[in-house]
């Protein structure tokens, strides 16, 4: 019989709005596991950001390498059994190349953070997830879920950062490495019309144990 250990972390990944959240809660109910969530209330850093992203960049990329790193540590260290919600490789494999390509993020302090990340995570030494499901879908399915949701900020959101976003996202997962994945399509496995294909899910998740 297929089993999911009650130690294991399992971690979901995909671009914005694809469903991560709300798989993560589904997962966790279904396995009776912890959630583990980005910390956004005390960073000091993510209003100076969106004013300026030129200054702030790398300071809000090296604190969430700092955030995510003592988040997966605490993990492992309380025995497992967690579904995180992002992992800490979305943020060098995406959001920080993403600032380096635009000039946002100066060639050095991209380097800079890459070095540090690098020594910090891509170690025999760091505690990876078990598992990463990347949630992926058609680009149109995931714009809906964006506009139905209806966070103002993301609706005045131009429609070329969200297809930029995108292709970044499935650039990236293309050549991760960091330990096995599982793809869900979310036309497939879509918890927000039909709640009960999370036991699909946990079954396909069970083979990778």
């Amino acid at each position: 019989m297929l089993h999911i250990p009650n130690n294991a972390i399992i971690t979901v990944a995909g671009t914005v709005g694809v469903g991560k959240t709300t798989l993560t809660h589904a997962l966790a109910d279904e396995l009776n596991f912890k959630t583990s969530f980005e910390k956004v209330d005390n960073n000091p850093y993510l209003d100076k950001f969106y004013r300026d992203f030129e200054r702030w960049s790398f300071h809000l990329q090296i604190y969430f390498l700092a955030e995510r790193f003592k988040e997966q540590k605490r993990m492992v260290e309380e025995g497992g059994g967690y579904i995180q919600d992002r992992s800490i490789y979305e943020d060098t494999g995406i959001f920080a190349k993403m600032h380096a390509d635009k000039g946002t993020m100066t060639q050095t302090d991209y380097q800079t953070y890459t070095s540090l990340f690098e020594a910090m995570v891509m170690t025999p030494y760091f505690p990876r997830p078990d598992v990463l499901i990347y949630l992926h879908g058609d680009f149109d399915s995931i714009l809906d879920r964006i506009q139905a949701r209806g966070r103002e900020m993301e609706k005045q959101t131009p429609l070329s950062y969200w297809e930029e976003m995108y292709n970044r996202y499935e650039t990236w997962i293309s050549s991760f490495s960091a330990c096995p994945v599982l793809r869900l399509d979310i036309r497939e496995y879509d918890l927000l019309a039909d709640q009960s294909c999370i036991k699909r899910i946990v079954h396909e998740l069970s083979t990778y144990f």
